[in-house]
């Protein structure tokens, strides 16, 4: 039995490298974790910390995952549980990866794929607090998922 593991990684440790690579644009920032080699545990929750510049302008959050060919599903089914602000919240998330045809949807070339989905608009997630991310699939262990994180995109007034 797989023993729930908690990974954290704090947002602005990335969003600096997201910025200058032109993965998120500007007053974004996100957090990536990578997942080991034999495959995401289904108890393994994925935490980010919360660290914003301007915590009272609305943002939107969006989950993303990296796949690679050995991913043996079309979609990927996500929990993720968050403070928008006003309360905590947990939202599940179908994230779509290939077509009916078994075509990745995802952007990326070569071994790797991006998909990702937005989870909420209008939060304004207080500054300390969590974005925690597991899988919700039914097997024990995923494999060919290679990284998944979140954006906190901000929203214009």
């Amino acid at each position: 039995m797989n023993r729930p593991s908690r990974i954290s990684l704090s947002l602005p440790i990335l969003a600096a490298f997201a910025i200058i690579c032109g993965c998120v644009s500007r007053g974004s920032e996100s957090g990536f974790s990578s997942i080991p080699p034999e495959g995401w545990a289904y108890g393994d929750t994925l935490s980010f910390t919360v660290s914003r510049a301007d915590s009272l302008t609305p943002a939107t959050l969006s989950v993303a995952v990296r796949n690679n060919n050995d991913y043996p599903y079309s979609n990927l089914w996500l929990e993720v549980s968050y403070n928008d602000g006003r309360s905590n919240r947990c939202d599940t998330v179908n994230i779509r990866l290939a077509d009916v045809y078994g075509r990745w949807t995802g952007k990326g070339f070569g071994p790797e794929y991006q998909s990702e989905a937005i989870v909420a608009k209008n939060l304004t997630p207080p500054n300390g607090s969590l974005i925690n991310v597991r899988h919700i699939m039914r097997t024990d262990t995923l494999t060919g998922i290679e990284h998944a994180g979140i954006t906190l995109s901000a929203q214009s007034k």
